[in-house]
């Protein structure tokens, strides 16, 4: 069976996932772990340097006939997510004719941004990529979308005078469904040329969630050690996360894709082709 080369986000919402792998050795595996950033890992499968790799919900989208989806595991909402914000100076009706700053670090956010923006809000701004820093953020627009560390700062500590909005909550209230952010690809040829290859990796992120599930305060004491917040905030957080891909949240996904197309942001809505089931 050949070694899979396994895709890694170096964030706070894969910890759980990956503490699994490590800390339970019913679920080590033997493969290649490449650490990157979404978008990146996105760009390197589709390369063909990796075989499978967690990636933004819409980049699956737009190269799904390149990819098979692992049919268990995402990083998902079913409310609030509290990692993934907007940050205003005007409620978010009112932003028609403002900037508003995107984070460059993540594509899924940026489109469901700009889908509750001009969808939900009914709002038409004007809108600029920039690195993750709110201060600078706010300098040079009137509103800014934050995910990951920077945003879970502003989720538990607000800036005073500013509108807040968790953009996993926001889309739960207006949908009924939940958030699909990323989605663990297989390189389609991969899938077929390697299925144990596939099924083992599958197994293992599967028994590593289960693993975490029963131990979230460990999880959370883990994360504590590195962030200047207390371990209860790491375990709201982590029990905010779902991982879950069942047929609600697949649901979800279709939802916030048709409403990508609708934005502009997508060509079409593809089949979602998941490993070992008909299509």
């Amino acid at each position: 069976m050949a070694r899979p080369r396994l895709g890694h986000i170096q964030f706070l919402n894969c910890l759980p996932l990956y503490y699994g792998l490590v800390k339970s050795g019913d679920h080590l595996l033997d493969v290649d772990l490449v650490k990157a950033a979404p978008r990146e890992l996105a760009a390197d499968i589709l390369a063909g340097t990796l075989d499978i790799a967690p990636i933004p919900a819409i980049e699956y989208a737009r190269h799904a006939d390149e990819l098979v989806l692992l049919p268990d595991i995402a990083i998902s909402s079913d409310g609030e997510v509290q990692s993934i914000l907007l940050v205003t100076k005007r409620p978010a009706e009112a932003l028609s004719g403002a900037t508003v700053a995107l984070t460059d670090t993540s594509r899924t956010s940026q489109v469901l941004c700009r889908v509750l923006l001009e969808r939900r809000w009914g709002a038409s701004p004007t809108y600029v990529e920039m690195p993750p820093d709110l201060p600078a953020m706010l300098r040079e627009a009137d509103a800014a979308l934050l995910i990951g560390d920077e945003a879970l700062r502003a989720y538990w500590e607000p800036p005073a005078g500013l509108h807040v909005y968790d953009l996993g909550a926001e889309w739960s209230s207006w949908t009924g469904l939940p958030m699909v952010y990323a989605v663990w690809a297989v390189r389609r040829s991969f899938a077929e040329e390697q299925p144990d290859a596939v099924a083992a990796v599958n197994e293992a992120l599967n028994g590593s969630l289960a693993y975490c599930r029963a131990h979230l305060d460990d999880v959370s004491e883990y994360a504590a050690r590195w962030e200047a917040f207390p371990a209860a905030h790491f375990r709201s957080y982590f029990d905010a996360l779902q991982f879950r891909f069942g047929p609600r949240y697949r649901e979800g996904l279709l939802r916030y894709l048709a409403e990508a197309t609708a934005v502009g942001q997508l060509g079409r809505v593809p089949d979602l082709t998941v490993w070992g089931e008909s299509r």
